[in-house]
């Protein structure tokens, strides 16, 4: 991007990002997450790094906050309440310390102090004489609001500060003198747990009243309220982070033993770090364990913990250079669709696909994502060019939410699905939302159907990737899928770096997968309209392939979950003589497992799961539950009877919340199963 472009995105940023922040510090209200808006204002710090010369005083970067409200007293900052610049990869945090190094060289070699950071409303504490004499917010930095009245509600908020527990000579000296005769500036978060949140939420909701985004928005307009007795009846929590007085502090870590000492509650997870490793363990703990903390936690802080150094590396527009948020991986994050591309399936369905400036979500790295069909596209109004907003669907696959439209650029591409495949250029044929290619011998179906069949939810043949399919294709190896139990490893001399080792491998991949279950084998088959969970339940009942293959449409409509539109597709997959052809040939090399009956302990029990279970992955935990007897479901319904959560849940833990429905962590889950 040339500096005439960056000008032009700069400009739209500014403007995006000034009316989000205005509706949520302002308004207590929101329009995007605020994983969104960390993207965006992520994308510009990076084109202001890049042209340091388009800074303008009037960037978001240059500022900490929103306006003040009217309805209470603004008040002056002693020191200002500054931002923090926001981290969101290993890389990004080395490269924090490298810039600190560039300063103070002692900076690579610094000892590190690093706490969570509380999805709160950052509240200064004064007090004169050991009393509580002013509390204000954070403000735009400057200039904040005085919300004593209300924060004298707040019991983790002592009136009156005492030494409860033994202090240092030096510093016990000091605070003492400054409880006497002097001021002690606190400062921390007003909190609200996601227990009272969701009570509250509920309450609302009975009363037909507004219902609260999150927690922050709802702690923040609290503390605004102006009847302090409201105040009271939201049971707020605050948790102090920093001391902006010297009391003989040497070390950040200090300041939280004195402010434990003075009756305030401090982060119990916080600790001195000794290396970036070290550091980058603690965070993906943190990150692990979250979604069972009573409080909304976005990431952790990240601190110098040398305060001589920390204020030797001074300050960067509004942000401290000692200090840093190294925030979670986002669920969602903003980037620019730079192509719309179209995907023939197995099926012959036409997917258009966004080819995507890459982007980091949830720790992953994502570059495409799927518009679904011609409708979503509409719907979205997305084109060639904008910026949109990318989440992960299932906590898995990437698709876009929303267009920023207020960022298109003028010369945006309006994407048209074609009227012929544009694989093997037949007439494309209309059915419901979906696109598709009737042409059975269409190459690109030809290959979607091998790569489902070797695919890790069937065959699971380990090193056969669309690559070598590919390969195996161009080079007439295979024509279909049951060729490959032929394959010798001589047949793999012509493909391009295929050794001798390699070429045994694969044949000896292959040849292990000879024996497989019938519903891994009738999934196996790409059946238009049978999914993995609808083989299941013909598996179970049918028990054997010949009893399915002369079921009736009448009996399979007998099966539960199973309707007219897959009955129908599955006694016409039956029927076509080239798939009988097909299974013949395949059944030379393949044997097929009948189901047994299962006499487990969870029969009759349903299962959804969220997030990473780290010692298992997905497609392991479901097979664990069929193996008990358990169904799995990927949506929370009333049905529903457990939803097993793991790291970075996604919106089920929400649905299971809402439903009241049994969540349960992995612990419990393993024990179970």
């Amino acid at each position: 991007m040339d500096k005439k472009e960056a000008k032009k995105r700069i400009s739209k940023l500014k403007k995006v990002i000034h009316y989000h922040r205005y509706l949520y510090h302002v308004r207590d209200r929101q329009e995007i997450s605020d994983a969104v808006l960390d993207s965006l204002k992520h994308e510009l710090k990076k084109l202001e790094d890049q042209f340091p010369e388009l800074i303008t005083p009037d960037s978001p970067t240059q500022r900490v906050g929103g306006k003040a409200l009217r309805a209470f007293k603004k008040v002056k900052h002693r020191v200002p309440m500054l931002s923090l610049e926001d981290a969101f990869s290993s890389e990004e945090m080395q490269d924090w310390l490298s810039r600190g190094a560039k300063i103070e060289s002692a900076t690579s070699r610094a000892e590190l102090f690093s706490e969570l950071k509380f999805d709160g409303l950052a509240l200064s504490l004064i007090y004169k004489n050991g009393i509580l004499e002013r509390a204000a917010t954070r403000g735009n930095g400057n200039t904040g609001e005085n919300v004593t009245q209300n924060v004298k509600t707040i019991e983790a908020i002592p009136l009156k500060l005492e030494i409860h527990a033994p202090l240092s000579e030096g510093m016990k000296s000091k605070v003492g003198h400054l409880l006497e005769r002097g001021l002690i500036e606190i400062r921390g978060e007003v909190m609200i747990t996601k227990k009272d949140f969701e009570k509250i939420n509920r309450n609302q909701k009975k009363e037909g009243k507004q219902i609260y985004a999150n927690p922050r928005n709802l702690a923040a307009g609290s503390v605004r309220q102006l009847n302090p007795a409201i105040t009271r009846s939201r049971h707020l929590d605050f948790y102090a982070y920093g001391i902006w007085t010297d009391v003989g502090q040497k070390k950040h870590s200090q300041e939280h033993e004195v402010l434990s000492t003075l009756g305030f509650k401090t982060d119990a997870r916080a600790r001195v770090i000794g290396s970036l490793k070290e550091l980058f363990s603690f965070q993906k703990k943190i990150a692990r364990e979250r979604s069972r903390f009573d409080y909304e936690v976005d990431g952790i802080v990240v601190v110098i913990n040398d305060n001589a150094l920390f204020k030797k590396l001074g300050i960067v527009g509004k942000a401290p250079r000692g200090s840093i948020a190294f925030k979670f991986t986002p669920k969602e994050a903003t980037t620019i669709i730079e192509d719309i591309i179209l995907q023939v399936g197995r099926t012959g369905a036409l997917t258009p696909v966004a080819k995507l400036r890459s982007v980091k979500i949830g720790g992953v790295a994502v570059s495409r994502a799927t518009l679904h069909n011609e409708d979503e596209i509409r719907r979205l109004d997305a084109r060639i060019g904008d910026t949109v907003v990318v989440g992960r669907a299932g906590d898995v696959i990437p698709d876009i939410r929303k267009v920023i439209k207020e960022l298109r650029p003028p010369r945006a591409k309006i994407f048209h699905m074609p009227r012929r495949c544009p694989v093997c250029n037949s007439i494309l044929v209309q059915g419901g939302v979906i696109l598709r290619c009737k042409n059975r011998e269409c190459p690109a179906r030809h290959r979607e159907a091998l790569c489902h069949f070797v695919s890790k939810k069937t065959f699971d043949i380990d090193g056969l990737g669309p690559k070598i399919i590919d390969a195996l294709l161009d080079n007439g190896l295979i024509q279909d899928a049951a060729d490959l139990f032929e394959l010798k490893e001589g047949d793999l001399a012509p493909l391009e770096r295929f050794g001798e080792k390699s070429a045994k491998n694969l044949v000896r991949s292959i040849q292990s997968r000879r024996s497989i279950s019938l519903a891994k084998f009738i999934f196996s088959l790409g059946i238009l309209h049978a999914g993995e969970e609808t083989t299941i339940d013909l598996a179970e009942h049918f028990g054997s392939l010949q009893s399915l293959g002369r079921a009736t449409k009448e009996e399979l409509e007998n099966v539960l979950n199973i309707g007219e539109v897959v009955a129908k597709s599955i006694v016409e997959w039956f029927e076509s003589e080239q798939n009988q052809k097909f299974l013949k040939k395949l059944l030379k090399y393949v044997t097929v497992k009948s189901p047994k009956k299962i006499k487990g302990k969870l029969v009759g029990r349903t299962f959804v799961l969220t997030g990473g279970l780290e010692s298992l992955t997905r497609d392991e935990a479901k097979d664990r539950i069929r193996e008990a007897g358990g169904d799995v479901s990927e949506t929370v319904s009333k049905n529903t009877d457990f939803v097993v959560i793991g790291s970075e849940p996604g919106s089920k833990l929400d649905d299971a919340k809402r439903l009241g429905v049994k969540i349960i962590d992995k612990k419990t889950f393993l024990k179970m199963v």
